[in-house]
């Protein structure tokens, strides 16, 4: 019909025609629904949603002809940034950059005797008044509990080896489980006070001025650094000590008598917040300013106490010398604690932590269950310890995962082993969450209820 109305040749361009219609409008179908599957108006989207879309995302996309120049000039700008202002590699910034000492500001006369604060004579009386003035700060809790303040710290400085400040982290997080439980506050502190007491000594300053600034603090409780708590359920036997006024561990015998430097342990020590304590560390602070002070007193020292090997002193053999020369004045407000493990030689505990979890249980405090780990020697923080590094890291892994699972196990976990950060699961989740039996009465225990008083 059409070759006779149109010819044969007209024909031809008309079905040609009509075939290219077709296939221009699948393209545009298929195009349609290929946008709409990347950029879509989403399920119950309109056509004129997805014109709307479409015409958007093509508005965008025009104005990315311009892109390449753009991310061009960036490159140009960051490398001029780096040029001038250093890498943004942080593994190769030289971080001593930021940390550059800066010049006493007052040089003190060495000619002058050191003292560590004005002489305070009248503090229990300026305590007592205050704490009549402030009825609702009281130093005691829960009627004969003390109020405590656990004293920690770091130096201001990054450690001198990369690993060093996540042991500090793990150290300050397992003394922080270990408080809230036993309602204990933390003060964590990272800036020197005095700069002549560095080193063994910069707690003195610290304790101090704590004690002064905190009256409403019964006993304060210094820690250091590397040690941890490893029986979070201990709870220290405070009315133990209702005459005393320091409480170390130690041994009455290889102080007294002996007269050893390691008679004792400075690393982790009760202070009540009295007079007496004041008048202590008056005593004890003289011998630790750097410098020939220090020198000096470490010669008498070495002289003096049985087996100390030659260094500067040190607080732990100034406090052995001081009790053992003037037991007469100090003695009897002094506890030398052995019965429960206040400070922990690592040496001894980390290889029997599996024979304690099985024989054993948390609560104990002593050597079965210890109170607290003490890496003495291993120093994370710095270049070089008294032991090989590879083995104080693993030991200091064991003794965080030890302390760190009774932790876990109030909420149903526990470490893979004493060796691995993975955790597992150990209790079934409930759909009675509160029926759940809290085996070590951790979650909440008596001793951290803080009664109010009635107004």
């Amino acid at each position: 019909m059409l070759d006779r109305i149109l010819g044969p040749r007209r024909t031809r361009q008309l079905q040609r025609l009509v075939h290219n219609g077709k296939v221009t409008l699948l393209c545009l179908a298929l195009t349609v629904v290929v946008l709409r599957a990347n950029l879509g108006a989403g399920k119950f989207g309109t056509p004129e949603q997805d014109f709307k879309e479409i015409r958007e995302t093509f508005y965008q996309y025009r104005g990315k002809r311009a892109e390449p120049r753009r991310v061009l000039e960036e490159i140009e700008t960051t490398t001029e940034q780096t040029t001038s202002s250093g890498t943004n590699n942080y593994a190769e910034f030289d971080i001593k950059k930021l940390f550059v000492d800066e010049e006493d500001d007052v040089k003190k006369d060495p000619n002058v005797p050191y003292s560590i604060g004005p002489k305070i004579s009248d503090w229990d009386e300026q305590r007592g008044e205050w704490l009549k003035q402030n009825p609702n700060f009281n130093n005691y809790v829960n009627g004969n509990k003390p109020r405590v303040l656990l004293v920690t710290g770091s130096s201001p400085k990054p450690c001198e080896n990369p690993v060093g400040d996540h042991y500090l982290l793990k150290s300050i997080k397992n003394k922080i489980d270990y408080c809230r439980i036993h309602g204990i506050e933390i003060f964590y502190n990272m800036a020197l006070l005095d700069a002549e007491m560095a080193g063994f000594w910069a707690k003195l300053p610290l304790i101090r001025k704590l004690l002064l600034s905190h009256p409403e603090v019964e006993f304060l409780w210094w820690m250091d650094s590397d040690a941890m708590f490893t029986d979070m359920a201990f709870e220290i036997p405070w009315e133990r000590y209702k005459d005393r006024n320091l409480v170390m561990h130690g041994w009455n015998e290889m102080v007294y008598d002996q007269k050893n430097w390691i008679g004792l342990n400075t690393g982790s020590f009760l202070l009540r917040n009295c007079q007496w304590s004041l008048d202590l560390i008056d005593v004890w602070a003289p011998m630790g300013p750097k410098g020939k002070i220090r020198e000096e007193a470490g010669k008498v020292l070495t002289r003096e106490l049985k087996d100390r090997p030659v260094f500067e002193a040190d607080d732990q053999s100034a406090m052995v010398w001081i009790l053992a020369t003037q037991k007469d004045r100090w003695a009897d407000k002094v506890y030398l604690e052995n019965h429960y493990y206040l400070h922990g030689y690592w040496g001894i505990l980390v290889d029997r932590y599996e024979e304690f979890i099985a024989n054993y249980h948390p609560g104990l405090g002593d050597h079965r269950w210890p109170l607290v780990t003490h890496f003495v020697g291993c120093k994370p923080c710095g270049k070089f310890g008294d032991y090989p590094v590879e083995r104080c890291l693993k030991q200091m892994d064991r003794a965080f995962n030890f302390g760190d699972n009774q932790i876990l196990q109030m909420y149903g976990f526990t470490h893979k082993s004493l060796a691995s950060r993975r955790v597992k699961q150990i209790r079934n989740d409930s759909s009675n969450p509160l029926e759940v039996t809290d085996e070590l009465g951790l979650l909440h225990p008596a001793y951290k209820v803080v009664k109010v008083p009635s107004s």
